[in-house]
């Protein structure tokens, strides 16, 4: 299929400096890449104010249609959400198809929705975007349904009406199946509350995948994409202590991520807001990698998750050329843990510290259990860490640790179980 070609609008800061703007094109360049678009020329605007009409000048506007008509492109991207109204006003000057950065975004989670719960968080997603922009999609509003007739007053309804309608509608209805699905998912993670839970998030491409990968062997989809991971994959993790653990990917962030597609992905974050705590991956390699950890930072504010245990976890180390960064990353982040999830480099020490953190609030406690009721010490196994049994004259004492809450379901297990 032929790809689209487009020009893409940086809107910058007066205050940025040259290499911020150059790292904000470089940005979305991938992301236009991601959604299948050939860039075939950059504009940059210096933001000296917002025009309400145009969100830049008219005479920009101008300028960039000359540009596009030159080009031959099917649509001009900027890096900024426009209102409605100024995408109009933008597309009747231009002469082509208006995107903005929301735009850009849900088209990539369109072509990445894989299960039919990504598939339902991205409809949605795109019919709220899409709702107060319908006089821009819809090419037959000057059509009338109704008329003058029986019981009929006035012109009737405009097509837009019915459309608009008809999307409401849709929107309540995959809002009920998001609903259903997030039902679904506490109930999980309610049956799951025995074990502990890790997630994994960070800002796209950082290697979370790989890292679910290299740890639990799960084949999970890689790509050199942003935005290529939109479901919420969960694997049990045994380690040789045999302390099990459960541990999420979720969908990476992004900087100017709109709140409203966050809200989308509530079923697909609700994972992270689950988590006993969150290894929060970062590209070491990134020059942005500071303004990246402050946007997964901002994501995780809005779901209140922020203050949540979390380990700071540097991938890429394989491709790190300054090795002045890492120490300049230590000093920053003294707590945090150096990996290649890609090479293996730094795992073992990773598996250590989430295997530490999670043992850190069990309380110690033993039990007394018959030979014949052995099996009874893998139900421990299943919800606690055990850490010695020992075999006397006519049972076994069992040395483990577990949660302080789960202590009295262990009891009732064996008191129900065991005479």
């Amino acid at each position: 299929m032929k790809r689209e070609k487009a020009i893409i609008v940086e809107v910058y800061d007066r205050y940025d400096s040259d290499w911020e703007i150059q790292e904000s094109i470089k940005e979305l360049l991938l992301l236009s890449n991601s959604a299948g678009i050939e860039v075939s020329e950059q504009v940059t605007h210096v933001k000296r104010g917002i025009d309400p009409g145009f969100y830049i000048r008219k005479g920009k506007a101008d300028k960039i249609s000359k540009i596009a008509s030159r080009n031959g492109v099917d649509c001009v991207i900027f890096d900024v959400d426009l209102s409605p109204s100024q995408a109009r006003n933008l597309e009747k000057v231009i002469g082509k198809k208006i995107i903005d950065r929301s735009g850009l975004i849900l088209d990539i989670f369109a072509g990445n929705a894989r299960t039919r719960q990504a598939k339902t968080q991205v409809e949605l997603a795109q019919l709220k975007y899409m709702l107060p922009r319908l006089t821009r999609y819809w090419t037959h509003l000057s059509r009338q349904e109704g008329g003058v007739g029986i019981g009929l007053r006035g012109p009737g309804e405009t097509q837009l009406e019915v459309d608009r309608r008809n999307i409401k509608k849709r929107i309540k209805k995959l809002s009920d199946t998001l609903e259903k699905f997030e039902k679904r998912r506490i109930t999980r993670s309610k049956k799951r509350k025995d074990i502990f839970k890790a997630a994994l998030i960070g800002y796209t491409n950082t290697g979370k995948s790989t890292l679910l990968n290299a740890i639990t062997k799960a084949n999970v989809l890689v790509e050199d994409r942003l935005f290529a991971t939109l479901d919420s994959t969960i694997r049990r993790v045994k380690f040789k202590n045999q302390f099990d653990i459960l541990l999420s990917d979720t969908v990476g962030f992004i900087k100017k991520l709109p709140h409203h597609l966050i809200a989308s992905f509530k079923s697909t974050l609700g994972e992270a807001k689950d988590a006993d705590m969150l290894l929060h991956i970062a590209d070491i390699t990134h020059p942005k990698l500071e303004e990246q950890i402050f946007a997964v930072n901002e994501v995780l504010q809005s779901l209140n998750i922020l203050e949540k245990p979390t380990i700071m976890v540097f991938n890429k180390l394989d491709i790190l050329r300054d090795e002045r960064v890492i120490w300049q990353t230590k000093y920053e982040y003294p707590n945090a843990v150096f990996i290649s999830a890609l090479r293996g480099i730094g795992l073992s020490h990773l598996v250590q510290e989430i295997v530490r953190f999670a043992v850190r609030n069990l309380v110690d406690d033993e039990v007394v259990i018959p030979f014949s009721k052995f099996k009874y010490i893998d139900k421990i196994k299943k919800i606690g860490k055990v850490i010695s049994t020992t075999f006397e004259d006519e049972h076994i004492c069992v040395h483990y640790k577990a949660r302080k809450e789960d202590l009295g379901r262990i009891k009732n297990i064996l008191d129900n179980n065991i005479e």
